[in-house]
């Protein structure tokens, strides 16, 4: 940060850095954001920030950026006018992300040709297999919003893309212009939800516009899908997020999906609805942290509708931004992923990191 030239600074009372915590692969980096606040907890602009690492295994540079030298555990420190935050890095190796596949996409996509667009430009320098997480033709999912928005922007990814409804899809009962535009790709027609194998991984789409509560045909479903996985690592995504700080929020509906997933070990969950770009920590169904047995939440409602605004974010959230379109990639390998969040020409925002399976 530059320094104030005119009057004097309000006085530097806390340090708050983001994320707290989080993992970082050897030769990988990511990004912390310190944020400055005055003794009423205001933020404050001007005030040099300095970073510091406790450990050779990462090292740090004068914006945040961390990287992963070797494996161990660092604590990275920012400091202004004698105050302090810190975020506690780890940092682990694997195999090299060439050696994975890639998965790619965001929800919330085409409300016109030229919001999509950007996004789509992205796709167009990804290899790998391209998800589409639900409202993807605005406003209302229908074979003319699909052929106007869609089709020429992220439709010329189609032949390979894995989609899940959203509910603008279902705006027409059934979702029926959502099922006829994508054929096989979208799994068994009126339906919504299937599953797929993608090198090391299994991966889910489910439905979270229909039933999802235990019991229901979708629930049992995805639990008989799971059993029947030889797959160590696996992801599901679908549209409404189980986990949000944003407009819609956190729901509670798709719990028993989430339990199911848990109950068989599952690594990720991707979801869109609401506008921005969320990551939390690994969690239970109930939003309680746990790092052995929880799922990672991704929130990428990024992909070209606009953006929705907030600004506490809920327990267990890691990272945020809600001014950048953009999508998430994902390096799956032998028991590892790796993300990172890649923004629109124009936006700077960046996340990145990295996590093993299960075991």
């Amino acid at each position: 940060m530059v320094q104030d030239t005119g009057a004097a600074p309000a006085a530097v009372a806390s340090v708050v850095v983001q994320p707290s915590s989080t993992s970082v692969s050897v030769g990988e980096s990511t990004t912390l954001h310190a944020t400055v606040r005055d003794a009423n907890g205001r933020t404050l602009t001007g005030h040099v920030v300095t970073w510091s690492s406790s450990d050779a295994s990462a090292v740090v540079d004068a914006s945040g950026r961390v990287t992963g030298r070797s494996t161990g555990d660092a604590t990275i420190t920012a400091s202004s006018e004698g105050q302090t935050g810190t975020s506690s890095i780890h940092v682990i190796d694997f195999p090299r992300p060439g050696a994975g596949q890639v998965l790619v996409g965001a929800g919330d996509i085409a409300s016109s040709v030229t919001s999509a667009e950007a996004t789509a430009r992205l796709l167009d320098n990804i290899p790998g297999t391209v998800i589409a997480v639900g409202d993807n033709a605005y406003p209302d999912g229908t074979a003319t919003d699909y052929a106007a928005h869609y089709a020429p922007t992220w439709g010329r990814h189609k032949a390979r893309t894995r989609p899940c409804p959203g509910n603008h899809d279902y705006h027409t009962a059934g979702a029926p212009d959502y099922f006829t535009y994508f054929g096989d790709n979208a799994g068994p027609a009126g339906r919504g939800y299937y599953s797929f194998d993608l090198g090391d991984w299994h991966i889910i789409s489910l439905n979270s516009n229909i039933d999802m509560k235990a019991g229901s045909d979708q629930e049992k479903w995805l639990r008989a899908d799971l059993a029947a996985s030889n797959k160590e690592c696996t992801l599901a995504f679908w549209h409404h997020p189980r986990f949000s700080s944003g407009t819609h929020g956190s729901s509670t509906a798709p719990r028993a999906l989430w339990q199911a997933l848990q109950d068989a070990g599952a690594e990720i969950v991707i979801v869109g609805h609401d506008h921005n770009y969320q990551r939390f920590a690994p969690q239970t169904a109930a939003g309680v942290a746990d790092s052995l047995h929880g799922i990672r939440e991704f929130v990428v409602g990024t992909g070209g509708a606009g953006l929705y605004q907030f600004t506490t974010p809920i327990a267990n959230t890691e990272a945020y931004c809600t001014t950048a379109h953009g999508v998430l990639k994902l390096t799956l390998g032998a028991g590892t992923y790796s993300w990172e969040f890649i923004p629109v020409a124009g936006d700077t925002y960046h996340d990145s990191g990295s996590g093993v399976c299960h075991h």
